[in-house]
């Protein structure tokens, strides 16, 4: 890619944090409504199934100590003479917070009954918590599910949104971006935001229901203990705070590292041959490693943030454990609460600090899903430069009327104009052919055709329609276009051929590649027109990709043919073939030629020489050779200049 967005030294640029992001992601689960809401209800009916768990293991502590009691006092009772009994009968029933005024039978009958009733309250709590960690356990698998499944919703909602922008930005979108980095945003980064809402959000919304059903039962059992854990937990709150605001910034820069990482790899794997020829592994192995170390260190500091934070998160749940220790032990030595009361309120106790110990690792997920939305959103809100207008008209059918207007054109709105003040017009069934040295705009002509990039300055015109007040589609479908730099895909032959026109029959596929001499090496495939390109059509020669390429421009039957030194790769003998096939093709059609060589292009209808972004001179190949020096310089020194070598004899050695 051109223009590759790098800060200084190489860096990738710093990305502001968009805060808004992640919650623009979490909205699309808004397109599925009551599947997005389902994990959600089961992740409360779960929750609500561990709340009660405390309490039945209450009762199950009370009835045990109850019973236990109970059989030492009647035990006790038997034991105590009747002189005694008057004193200690008091004493007995004040311990037990029974009423003063009973009797020892009544005392011995609640003993009895509490005795009795031990076993079966001890049953009745362990089948119910039994039952309750089978209900438990059933809403979470279904909650687990639908959240996994909503998650994988979302990604694929994100991965196509994205993509599809992707395919619609302009040329000069993707002139300043690299491969790299729009691959990493579609792979790695939704993935991480996927990882939040379908883990994450989910554990953020059970622990804050778990904090707040903890905190009303624990206020509800015993108000003491409760004010004394209370002011904790505003003190981990304010921690986790500042823990996210700082590790969403250093989690971006993650990002971005991975991102020029990604790009390296991808720049080399796609260049592998340049790199194994000019032998130069160790140079780019020398700059993998330096990216690869700047992810390394970036990771590192990450890791040093929440290294910290998870002591300390454990620190403050310690506090208020020791806290509770302390003085619900003296509550018991006072007699104000059982040992179940206690057990139940540590309970709910470790229900309030380990969601909060959650909040660290929920804190993790955040950042790095923030920081992916951030990254997503920063594509799906860029705003192409070649767009539809809102009164956009389909293009109706032409005749092929090309049309420039003194068009100047610059890169990204600055710098100096690729074309100054360019205006010619192409008539119906001509052929223009462009001429001049590398970077005199011959291809900024022709992009500008069907908008890959609009005009600084000046207007297109085909039939007398401004290019840019009809839509795109309609524009591009009366243009067929073989590029210089020639791409195929992962497929067949007849897959690539049919590219722009996937319901064309086999004969019409058949017809195209005949039109472009490539049927020819195709039928000398074992596999034909099924044959594997590879990718890239690796599998091809230059000559057999650029021949391809010609077929699937001309089986679209285009009103205006684009050809950008269409015959650049292929030898003389099939650059002839292709020379007489495509000048029975251009008859009916507006073409555009760009090529190096001017043999292929003296038989045009007019002939426009550039020289550094303008027209210098325009006509027939006989015009100019009468008009223009700098043609007839290009003529001679490519075809008098090649004949003139090819006759010159051979030196004879010195007879002696």
């Amino acid at each position: 890619m051109q223009n590759q967005m790098r800060g200084p030294a190489g860096r990738p640029p710093k990305e502001p944090l968009n805060r808004n992001a992640l919650r623009r992601a979490i909205q699309y689960l808004s397109r599925y409504r009551l599947q997005a809401a389902i994990p959600y209800v089961f992740l409360i009916i779960a929750t609500l199934s561990m709340l009660v768990v405390p309490r039945l293991l209450r009762n199950m502590i009370d009835a045990v100590t109850q019973g236990v009691l109970a059989d030492g006092i009647l035990t006790a009772l038997k034991q105590i003479p009747p002189a005694l009994m008057n004193q200690a009968l008091p004493r007995l029933l004040e311990f037990l917070k029974l009423p003063a005024d009973w009797s020892q039978e009544q005392l011995v009958a609640q003993m009895t009954a509490n005795k009795a009733d031990a076993p079966n309250i001890l049953v009745t709590a362990a089948i119910a918590i039994v039952l309750f960690a089978i209900f438990r356990g059933l809403f979470s698998f279904l909650q687990a599910y639908w959240a996994e499944r909503n998650s994988q919703s979302v990604a694929y909602d994100l991965r196509n949104d994205l993509f599809g922008k992707i395919q619609r930005l302009s040329f000069s979108y993707h002139d300043r971006n690299q491969t790299g980095q729009l691959m990493i945003r579609a792979t790695d980064d939704i993935e991480k935001v996927r990882l939040f809402i379908g883990q994450g959000l989910l554990q953020l919304v059970g622990a804050l229901v778990l904090i707040v059903g903890a905190l009303l039962i624990i206020f509800t059992t015993n108000v003491q203990l409760a004010l004394v854990v209370v002011p904790i937990m505003p003190i981990a709150f304010i921690l986790f705070m500042i823990f996210g605001a700082v590790s969403q910034p250093l989690f971006i820069k993650v990002q971005i590292r991975l991102s020029a990482l990604n790009t390296l790899l991808q720049e080399n794997l796609a260049g592998i041959k340049v790199v194994q020829a000019f032998v130069r592994e160790r140079s780019e192995q020398a700059k993998f490693n330096e990216s690869a170390n700047a992810l390394l260190k970036q990771q590192i500091k990450v890791a040093g943030l929440f290294s910290i934070l998870f002591p300390i998160t454990f620190l403050v749940a310690n506090l208020g454990q020791s806290a509770t220790l302390y003085f619900g032990g003296q509550q018991i030595i006072g007699g104000t609460l059982t040992l179940g009361e206690w057990q139940e309120f540590s309970m709910y106790l470790f229900y309030l600090f380990f969601p909060m110990a959650q909040f660290g690792f929920i804190i993790t997920q955040m950042g790095q899903a923030a920081a992916s939305a951030t990254r997503i959103f920063e594509i799906l809100d860029a705003r192409s430069d070649v767009t539809d207008k809102p009164d956009a008209a389909t293009l109706p059918p032409v005749q092929g009327k090309v049309t420039f207007e003194n068009v100047t054109f610059r890169y990204f709105g600055g710098g100096d104009p690729v074309l100054t003040s360019v205006s010619f017009e192409a008539q119906p069934d001509q052929t223009v052919a462009l001429l001049g040295a590398t970077g005199s705009g011959k291809t900024t002509i022709i992009n500008l055709i069907p908008r890959f990039y609009d005009p600084t300055e000046g207007r297109i015109t085909i039939d007398g329609h401004d290019v840019r007040d009809v839509t795109l589609d309609s524009l591009r479908a009366h243009i067929g276009i073989v590029l210089q730099e020639t791409t195929l895909f992962s497929g067949t032959i007849r897959d690539n051929i049919a590219f722009g026109k996937p319901e064309a029959t086999m004969e019409q596929v058949v017809e195209a590649a005949k039109a472009a001499a490539a049927h020819d090496f195709i039928m000398s495939f074992p596999q034909g027109y099924d044959t594997p390109v590879g990718e890239r059509g690796t599998t091809l020669s230059g000559g057999q990709k650029q021949r391809i390429a010609i077929a699937r421009a001309l089986l679209l039957d285009p009103h205006i043919l684009i050809l950008d030194d269409s015959t650049s790769s292929v030898d003389m003998a099939t650059e002839a073939q292709i020379q007489r096939a495509l000048d029975r093709l251009m008859k009916g059609r507006t073409s555009f030629v760009i090529a190096q060589r001017i043999s292929t292009v003296m038989k045009a209808d007019q002939i426009l020489v550039m020289d550094k972004g303008q027209i210098v001179a325009r006509g027939t190949h006989a015009e100019l050779m009468e008009d223009s020096p700098i043609y007839a310089e290009i003529y001679n020194s490519q075809l008098v200049g090649d004949s003139q070598h090819e006759i010159r004899p051979v030196p004879q050695p010195a007879m002696a």
